[in-house]
């Protein structure tokens, strides 16, 4: 193995507003992009990809967040990096002058993250592995070394860390199979957009449970009278006792969320995501106490490991979304898997965009297998656009995700989608 001599960025867009998929509160026009990175060895063919989800315009300040980190990797000896893991992304994060530029949150932190995930990627590939096993089948010892505890010790010791994966370590080999044998539980989005007519929400909602999903999720918080009209049909076209979550994309000021789920609370709501800003946790803690029973669930753009630790400390939560691309990388997504099982707080990761779902089930699917050792009250989100796009596009049949045994993250897009829908000059642009 040799140095890394080929990187590769590309700004990608599909044109996923024409229909409306993806549409909510906040975005109500999104087109699904991906900043998108490749590097590694082309003399040992061991390519790494990964890529930073955004929704159009700023997609390509997102690639030129990544192309600022292209000396960091360029000319790197890759057995050096492949060996530690942990290094690059504490050399990255920690980067005196880069850090000025967040710490630890923003563009640079995801493009960080993609370069953390597309590293990983290799590292998979090479123990022809998916990611998914290569992550379970690590020594405790090892998937310790890989968090930075730097301000969680009020939360998270690495003593205890390393208490969760040696318990784990225990009942591995039966979670795999047991993986294998039944998949992981899903939830779909896929009805819940909110640019979708009541017609189409309520076609979407029968056709999800007749597709075996558990659950589903609405987007409101535009209109409090549209809302309650498409919880009254979606609550019609699943039945009483279905779980229906809703998702309001931080719309609303704290009274104004309390008052607003007050409303939609007769419809039975499994939870409510984002009611607030996702960096205010006295406000998601205000808006919990006020609406208890009813859930209270963030993550979805959680800047850091930092902020996912004061809100499972703060009680502001009662479950937790991850997302693949949102924090930097793999490394810092075991590190919030790590404070959740701490405080016993179950983890539905968000996969609303495009490659998310590719992504993320590779870290559900460890934290089954190595770390919470826990299926129930739990789901990784899916929504039914574009893995057609992907060499190993998500597997999600009977309302759950099935394990791929195809080595690496799942994150390679094809070569003629990156031709088609490269921004602006792709073909299916200039049409």
């Amino acid at each position: 193995m040799g140095t890394i001599n080929v990187w590769e960025t590309t700004d990608i867009r599909f044109p996923t507003s024409l229909e409306l998929d993806g549409s909510d509160a906040m975005n109500p026009d999104p087109d699904y992009s991906a900043a998108y990175v490749s590097f590694g060895d082309s003399q040992a063919d061991l390519i790494g990809h990964a890529s930073v989800f955004t929704i159009g315009r700023g997609n390509d300040v997102q690639v030129a967040a990544l192309e600022a980190l292209r000396p960091y990797v360029m000319g790197r000896d890759l057995e050096e990096l492949l060996s530690d893991m942990g290094a690059l992304y504490k050399e990255l994060t920690g980067d005196s002058q880069l850090r000025w530029l967040g710490p630890e949150k923003g563009v640079m932190h995801m493009a960080i993250g993609a370069v953390v995930n597309a590293l990983w990627d290799i590292k998979a590939k090479q123990a022809e592995k998916p990611l998914w096993e290569l992550l379970a089948d690590m020594d405790p010892e090892d998937l310790c070394g890989l968090i930075d505890f730097r301000y969680l010790s009020g939360a998270l010791i690495p003593s205890e860390a390393l208490d969760f994966f040696r318990f784990a370590a225990q009942g591995k080999q039966e979670r795999k199979a047991a993986l294998r044998a039944e998949g992981y539980p899903a939830y779909t989005t896929s009805p819940g957009w909110l640019g979708y007519s009541d017609e189409k929400l309520a076609r979407l909602c029968r056709e999800a449970i007749a597709e075996g999903f558990g659950r589903i999720k609405l987007k409101v918080g535009a209109n409090k009278a549209d809302d309650v009209r498409r919880l009254r049909i979606a609550r019609e076209a699943c039945g009483e006792g279905f779980p229906i979550a809703v998702d309001a994309n931080q719309r609303w000021e704290i009274t104004e969320a309390i008052d607003w789920i007050r409303k939609l609370e007769p419809f039975g709501i499994d939870w409510v995501e984002e009611p607030t800003s996702p960096d205010d946790v006295a406000g998601h803690k205000a808006i919990a106490s006020a609406v208890a029973p009813v859930r209270v669930s963030t993550g979805e753009h959680m800047a850091s490991r930092v902020i996912a630790r004061q809100l499972l400390e703060s009680g502001a939560v009662s479950l937790l979304q991850i997302d693949s691309a949102r924090v930097a990388g793999v490394n810092e997504n075991i590190a919030i898997l790590a404070l959740a099982a701490k405080f016993g707080i179950p983890v539905f990761p968000h996969a609303g965009g495009v490659g998310l779902c590719e992504a993320v089930q590779h870290l559900a699917f460890f934290d089954f297998v190595a770390l919470s050792g826990l299926k129930e009250d739990r789901a990784i989100e899916y929504v039914d656009h574009l893995h057609e796009h992907y060499v190993d596009p998500v597997r999600v049949e009977q309302g759950r995700y099935w394990p791929t045994d195809t080595p690496g993250n799942s994150q390679e897009i094809l070569a003629p989608t990156r031709e088609g829908f490269l921004f602006p000059g792709g073909s299916e642009w200039g049409s």
